[in-house]
């Protein structure tokens, strides 16, 4: 293949960004036709298709791979200008990242009062399932994410941070309602807590009992998309879930919740997955966030 022009990439780019051709025109200081016909050009260049013609405009598989490249660029041109003490390179570094919500409310977020801020650091925050944040790596929305996997997304490196671990809980009243027998058959058919259609948590868990059986299709399945609601809600007793950790174990103290399976947790790994990018920003951001992990999650050999 040629080699891309940047005008070209970075047009890609802007429309994505802004959404629709005449939003990135203007963005871009050109016209719509000018942006129109960068981008058949890059198509062309390229022999694929770029971009779904939706409202707003999407990039599509290939264009994906082109995004990233710009993006990655666009962060390669800034750092040097910064370190060249050039006018336009000394604005705030913006770095997106992708982080479960768990992780943003047990965490994560004190880890951002430890980054420097010389030169000004700002960090976009994206929150996603961990088993899904790996998917705004590979479109090129962020730079780096908390992510599940451990399988490295094309052009990251990745990291273990350490096991993030849940605990089976339910309110005592909600157990002495449903959860007075097994419970590899109770957990199946009582009302469950789910994060979101996305969080199959739960059903892990009563697949690690019952050796493969999920819940049942009948069963009550509360959505409550907030990990600090998730966990009221378990308190609250519409539901058994489960719950970090570092909440739930306060409560279960105090008495508030319960142990539906005591000693009996579920552990899942956490990763660390950065663009392979020579950003002094990002590094810096990857090793507050490995020490923090350090201290917060529990190491494999626990």
């Amino acid at each position: 293949m040629d080699e891309l022009p940047l005008d070209q990439v970075r047009t890609l780019l802007a429309v994505v960004d802004e959404g629709t051709f005449d939003a990135a025109a203007a963005a871009l200081h050109v016209t719509p036709s000018a942006v129109s016909q960068r981008v058949k050009a890059l198509e062309q260049r390229t022999g694929r298709v770029l971009l779904m013609r939706t409202k707003p405009v999407r990039a599509t598989e290939s264009g994906e791979v082109v995004v990233r490249f710009a993006r990655q660029l666009a962060r390669l041109e800034r750092d040097a200008r910064a370190e060249l003490g050039m006018a336009d390179g000394r604005g705030p570094v913006r770095l997106p990242i992708a982080v479960n919500a768990d992780s943003l409310a047990t965490w994560f977020l004190p880890v951002l009062t430890r980054v420097p801020q010389d030169p000004p650091v700002c960090i976009e925050l994206r929150r996603e399932d961990e088993a899904h944040t790996t998917a705004l790596l590979r479109e090129g929305q962020v730079m780096a994410a908390v992510t599940s996997s451990p399988d490295p997304v094309a052009g990251c490196s990745v990291r273990m941070l350490g096991l993030a671990r849940y605990l089976p809980t339910a309110s005592p009243a909600f157990a002495a309602r449903y959860l007075t027998g097994a419970p590899e058959r109770d957990l199946r058919e009582a009302p469950t807590i789910v994060f979101d259609r996305k969080d199959d948590l739960q059903d892990v868990f009563v697949r690690s009992l019952t050796g493969g059986a999920a819940a049942g299709a009948g069963t009550v399945r509360h959505h409550v998309p907030t990990s600090e609601g998730f966990r009221d809600a378990v308190v609250a007793g519409l539901g058994w879930g489960l719950v970090p950790e570092q909440q739930a174990g306060p409560l279960v103290r105090a008495g508030e919740l319960v142990l539906v399976v005591p000693r009996r947790p579920l552990d899942v790994p956490l990763y660390w997955q950065q663009w392979k990018l020579d950003s002094p920003a990002l590094s810096t951001v990857a090793g507050v966030v490995a020490d923090a992990a350090a201290q917060a999650l529990r190491s494999p050999s626990e």
